[in-house]
């Protein structure tokens, strides 16, 4: 295998490891992101689109030499030059191996470093989405103990006017006991000022007879007087 080769098969063992470490189901997507917002990868973020799409380049370059040494290969020209001659059978298929396997060599690393630039923007996806999701639950939370204070206020505010109102109800119905007791009252006072007014009446006319009867009285007094004196003069 030579070198170009034996870097692209350590670079594709290393994308299958990476790979595998990313998808471990305990490593939670924060906690990935924590590791993504270390400063080395913010040193290197303005060389990181540079790097993924010279990689790119580099593998699809290899994918189409090694596509084009299978077809080369695989053609029916080499195989029948190759019948002739036994060794040369041999190294045609040495050399159709190892076109095929440096075919699958570059498909698979360039298809895996596309695969592992998607697990990295959806791990940092995730994480962003939970993080809003956090967020917003602890809102959702704040919202729900504020309703359920607010419920409680309401609560209270409506026993309060409740017990308000069942006072006034009260005082009303104590100050509507006091009018009617005052009302009960006045209606007496009332009974005993015509009551009295009736009995002055009564009085008047009782000492309007007597002064009548005694203007009476005296009249006949003065009448007997003068009798007297006269008969006393004719004696």
């Amino acid at each position: 295998m030579t070198l170009q080769w034996t870097a692209v098969a350590l670079f594709l063992y290393g994308e299958i490891v990476i790979s595998l470490i990313l998808c471990i189901p305990f490593i939670s997507a924060r906690r990935w992101r924590l590791v993504f917002n270390w400063g080395i990868w913010n040193w290197l973020s303005p060389y990181w689109n540079r790097c993924f799409f010279t990689m790119i380049m580099v593998l699809i370059v290899l994918f189409l030499d090694a596509l084009r040494e299978v077809r080369k290969y695989s053609e029916p020209q080499p195989i029948q030059d190759a019948n002739l001659n036994p060794n040369l059978y041999d190294h045609v298929l040495m050399k159709l191996f190892r076109a095929q396997r440096n075919l699958y060599l570059s498909g698979f690393s360039l298809f895996l470093w596309l695969i592992m630039r998607r697990i990295v923007t959806l791990l940092n996806q995730a994480a962003v989405t939970l993080e809003s999701s956090a967020g917003l639950q602890a809102q959702m939370d704040n919202a729900v103990k504020a309703a359920k204070q607010h419920q409680e206020d309401n609560l209270k505010l409506k026993h309060a006017l409740l017990e308000e109102e069942n006072s006034t109800s009260s005082k009303k119905q104590q100050v509507r006991l006091e009018v009617e007791e005052l009302a009960g009252q006045l209606k007496t006072a009332d009974e005993a000022v015509q009551k009295s007014h009736t009995e002055v009446e009564a009085m008047k006319r009782q000492a309007k007879g007597l002064a009548q009867e005694y203007d009476r009285l005296l009249t006949e007094h003065h009448q007997l007087q003068n009798l007297q004196g006269t008969d006393k003069k004719d004696q």
